[in-house]
């Protein structure tokens, strides 16, 4: 047989919807109940609860007996209650005014909590209208909702004939009349005299008290209170900061004494579930906030390690005030229970972390390893995947950073080759003269010669003329420079260029980025007129240096 809490044995299921299951159970004492059992598994089902509970608390039902909220058991103990089902009392043709009263109060009761009367089992007992249970909804009613919803249970109303309320004595009504008369005119004039004389009185020091003690005291004294909101570190919310007129000052009756109230602006309580005491600590004084009551319960059913947070009040989102206490429910382990991790390798560290805190693992140690894999993945995991280990245990990643780290020392200055001089251009060579054959006598067997068969001698090319260099007017010179690689270099392959009158040529040829990270480059460079060297990544400009 299913138990519940280990308190209560489960007859039948009555009904289940949503994250709510009712069921009628036996109780230890042998009587029989409802309990309302909510699923709560995620933030979102523990906030419906957490709602549920606090229109319980306002509307105070006549059926409920028990309310526990607690990791891996939040419901609901429902008891039967005596009286007619509303439903039938609104059938009836007669009704009693103060019965109709009652249904009509105890719906503005439950629209106020954003619930309709159609939502609760109202049961009618004396004239009195009782809610025996509520049924918890994911979210409140919107007002139109619940005005619609009531329209319609209460229509029978309209139908029935309502039986006035009948006060006995009713002719005696005059008699205080005559008596409130005759008193006014002995209090206006004990009135008139005292507003002309009103006596003189020490106004009570309320400093530091709550502030409805303190308007009480004051008010006791025959002085009128009016508040005002302050801010103050280190005081109550609610406490008094300051009063006006001081404490001490005599003060006719019936005169003003303004109260500053110490009520500083609302802030966000953070989220400390899976936090250590020592994390909520800090969570918590960024926000100036503190932690209050600290309980330790067992950590199985909600997978938490141990001490580790499993749930905070207020919870995480809610709007507190400074210097508010947070409570907090502290893991004492998982008992008995193993876990596993999947493989990890690849992810993020922070996709790995989500992953281990899922299996009820700590992430305790991160090492940094220089690799070619992206920055921030996680290259080795310990536990190995997928061995099983004990929940709560703890968890050593190894992730990538940059491979390049800084020399350990100073290396010394790179030597720049010497300057390029670019060749002198020869001229080309004059072509040699065509040898005109000699004429030789014809024998008696050779055709005759003929101007047309004579071959036609080849033309002589004009010799290509000899490129001219324009003189350069700018002075020759020695520059020193000198240029220090920065420790971050990016990769790619990095050439020293100068440019100066005669143009644009190479001081030192390419090289790559992790022999010149951090280095300098330095040596006395021939040119000509203004010069500006350049550095120069992968045939980019990188930097330029003016000597």
């Amino acid at each position: 047989m299913k138990v519940i809490d280990g308190k209560y044995e489960v007859l039948r299921e009555l009904s289940a919807g949503g994250m709510v299951t009712l069921s009628e159970v036996r109780a230890a004492e042998g009587v029989t109940r409802h309990v309302a059992w909510f699923a709560v598994s995620t933030p979102a089902d523990r906030q419906v609860f957490h709602a549920y509970r606090t229109a319980l608390r306002a509307l105070e039902p006549a059926g409920l007996t028990d309310v526990v909220a607690r990791p891996g058991a939040y419901y609901a103990v429902w008891k039967p209650v005596a009286g007619q089902p509303l439903a039938a009392t609104l059938e009836q043709k007669v009704r009693p005014q103060e019965t109709v009263d009652a249904v009509q109060a105890l719906a503005a009761r439950l629209a106020e909590q954003g619930y309709a009367l159609a939502d609760a089992e109202v049961v009618v007992e004396d004239q009195a209208a009782q809610v025996a249970y509520l049924t918890p909804l994911n979210a409140p009613r919107t007002p139109e909702d619940i005005a619609a919803r009531n329209a319609q249970t209460l229509a029978p109303l309209q139908k029935g004939r309502v039986r006035r309320r009948r006060e006995p004595g009713a002719w005696l009504t005059f008699v205080p009349g005559l008596l409130l008369l005759g008193g006014a005119a002995y209090l206006g004039s004990q009135a008139v005299s005292i507003y002309l004389n009103p006596p003189v009185r020490d106004v009570v020091s309320v400093t530091g008290q709550e502030a409805k003690v303190a308007a009480r005291a004051l008010t006791d004294a025959g002085f009128r209170v009016e508040y005002t909101q302050g801010q103050a570190g280190g005081r109550a919310i609610g406490s008094v900061i300051r009063q006006d007129p001081a404490g001490g000052t005599k003060l006719p009756v019936g005169r003003l004494v303004t109260l500053t109230v110490n009520n500083p602006p609302a802030i966000e309580v953070p989220r400390l579930e899976e936090m250590n005491l020592d994390q909520a600590r800090d969570a918590l004084k960024d926000r100036n906030m503190l932690i209050g009551k600290v309980l330790k319960v067992d950590g199985t059913l909600s997978n938490t390690a141990e001490g580790r947070v499993i749930a905070q009040l207020p919870e995480a989102g809610s709007s507190a005030q400074r210097g508010q206490a947070v409570q907090l429910l502290i893991s004492t382990g998982v008992s008995g229970k193993e876990t596993w991790l999947p493989e990890l390798t690849g992810l993020t560290y922070e996709q790995a972390r989500a992953h281990a805190r899922a299996a009820g693992l700590v992430v305790t140690s991160v090492e940094r390893q220089p690799s070619d894999k992206p920055e921030n993945s996680v290259l080795e995991q310990s536990p190995a995947p997928y061995v099983r280990v004990t929940v709560g245990s703890p968890v050593k990643l190894t992730v990538a950073s940059a491979r390049y780290s800084a020399p350990s020392r100073p290396a010394g200055d790179l030597p720049l080759p010497p300057a390029y001089v670019p060749p002198v251009p020869e001229e080309p060579a004059a072509p040699a003269e065509p040898v005109t054959p000699e004429p030789t006598e014809p024998t008696p067997d050779s055709a005759p010669v003929t101007p047309d068969s004579v071959p036609a001698l080849p033309e002589t090319p004009e010799a290509p003329a000899t490129p001219e260099i324009p003189p350069s007017d700018a002075a020759a010179r020695t520059v020193t420079f000198e240029y220090v690689f920065p420790a971050d270099l990016p990769d790619g392959n990095y050439a020293i260029l100068v440019r100066d009158a005669d143009g644009e040529r190479v001081v030192r040829s390419a090289a790559p980025a992790e022999t010149l990270a951090n280095q300098r480059a330095s040596g006395a460079i021939p040119v000509r007129g203004d010069a500006v060297f350049i550095i120069r990544r992968d045939g980019v400009d990188y930097a330029t240096v003016t000597p």
